[in-house]
């Protein structure tokens, strides 16, 4: 009895100090990705790891393009018939089971290769996006999710979507973490996100891993909606034709400043006032974008803390309408550049904004929380060079060259199921699991403050100390 409970805190010793390895899904739109994800063993005195490895992680993108954007029943489509494959594929490359010097045996599972069947180390918890997105799509990687945490025995970890976004800098800062140089995650809160995507346009206060505060938000569509509907009219009809997906915003991106060099030409000087930056620029074609918010009827939406890309999608329309057949390619590059230029002021302009009003609360409140040094960029449109150039310059210019911009990876930008991997598991260690009752969410703030109370906010949530102790009590 005695080594019984000598063995029981000897592996709770160890539940302390080991690696934590999650399998993450991810299906929130028209992408199928799975991942494995291994963190390195913590000591006592760190109860989280700073640095990870990546085992696997793929994804699989539905054939949207006789749409020219998603279709939900193409993209579920496409989620049965790839899911299962990646999974199964993803299994072969979790670690090799190994045995505890200790007696504590590496939980394992059985998986078969080609030519035999191997002991491979199990999961710990499976992480899934839970939402936002398509209902559909988000159900179909969920119920998987549901089924694998059942024949495994293992806990479900529900991730909002744009949590894990949010914190692709700190996966990709651990899987450049050597195991020996420990550090702290980074970046570390509180640092501001802001967050682009054809689904999403938002800045967002992060204060803590489940607080984000949304300080400004898209009032129509968002921002990468409206770059693919002004690619579509601005792009050549061969161009469209030829494309191998929907992600027209980065044939735009690639028509303004192909990646051979033959863009280079293009020089950004950012505006240095906001008289500058709300003025119309007359192109040489006669054509000239305004600035969203900058020409309403009282002038007063033009500092409101909001964004808004309809009227920018409409006006490009119009001049393609107008210019017709008279629009060389050449013009229709000028057009492509215009339009990325006052998508991207108008995103930096908030960021700003948010800067100088969380300067001014500081300098109020003593007890307002630390100094923004970080900005955060994630989502699809992240990828986009010309971002990555006018918000350097743009804050540069506005006395801001202190802000440290962090832009992942593009393979980490679009939607993928390594930042929901990282999300899971940083949730894991802060004590949190999913009921196996848990729903899709179409709709998931994460703003505390929102009406269905953001993250933590959703219902299913448990904390495994619960958890714990009802199983004890049993």
């Amino acid at each position: 009895m005695l080594r019984s409970v000598w063995q029981s805190k000897a592996c709770s010793h160890i539940s302390q100090t080991r690696s934590l390895l999650t399998l993450a899904i991810e299906t929130s739109c028209d992408d199928t990705s799975v991942a494995v994800l291994e963190t390195a063993a913590s000591g006592l005195n760190c109860p989280t790891s700073s640095s990870a490895q990546l085992h696997f992680h793929e994804k699989v993108t539905a054939d949207n393009a006789k749409y020219q954007g998603i279709h939900p029943m193409v993209s579920l489509e496409s989620h049965n018939a790839h899911l299962a494959p990646l999974i199964a594929k993803a299994l072969r490359s979790l670690p090799p089971a190994s045995a505890k010097s200790n007696g504590c045996t590496s939980p394992s599972i059985p998986v078969r290769t080609a030519n035999q069947w191997l002991q491979r180390k199990k999961p710990d918890f499976i992480s899934i996006t839970r939402g936002p997105g398509l209902l559909a799509s988000l159900s179909a990687g969920l119920q998987t999710a549901k089924g694998l945490a059942v024949a495994w025995q293992v806990p479900l970890l529900g991730v909002n979507h744009m949590q894990a976004h949010a914190l692709t800098p700190r996966l990709v800062h651990a899987l450049v973490s050597s195991i020996s140089n420990r550090q702290d995650r980074e970046p570390a809160f509180p640092f501001l996100t802001l967050l682009v995507s054809g689904g999403h346009t938002m800045l967002v206060h992060s204060k803590a891993l489940p607080h984000h505060s949304i300080l400004a938000s898209t009032t129509d569509i968002a921002i990468g909606d409206a770059i693919d509907k002004a690619a579509r009219c601005i792009l050549p009809q061969e161009t469209i034709a030829a494309a191998t997906d929907v992600m027209y915003g980065r044939l735009l991106e690639d028509f303004a400043a192909p990646r051979d060099g033959t863009g280079s030409d293009y020089y950004y000087l950012s505006p240095r006032t906001r008289a500058e930056e709300l003025s119309r620029k007359p192109s040489r074609w006669g054509w000239a974008l305004a600035a969203p918010l900058a020409e309403t009827r009282s002038g007063s939406r033009s500092r409101a803390m909001e964004f808004s890309f309809s009227g920018l999608g409409s006006a490009v329309l119009r001049i393609c309408q107008q210019r017709g057949q008279e629009m060389t390619r050449e013009e229709r590059v000028d057009l492509a550049r215009e339009v990325m230029r006052v998508a991207f002021e108008h995103l930096a302009s908030r960021v700003v904004m948010a800067l100088e009003s969380l300067h001014e609360t500081r300098s109020s409140d003593v007890a307002a929380e630390g100094e923004i040094g970080t900005l955060v960029v994630s989502g699809g449109v992240a990828s986009n060079r010309f971002l990555k150039k006018m918000l350097r310059s743009f804050l540069d210019i506005r006395g801001y060259s202190q802000i440290r911009l962090l832009f992942p990876p593009p393979s980490l930008c679009t939607d993928n199921a390594a930042m929901i991997a990282w999300t899971g598991i940083e949730m894991y260690e802060a004590g949190y699991e999913s009921d196996l009752g848990c729903k899709a969410l179409r709709r998931w703030s994460i703003d505390p403050n929102a009406d269905d109370g953001g993250i933590l906010g959703a219902s299913g949530w448990q904390r495994r100390r619960e958890i714990d102790k009802r199983e004890k009590d049993k």
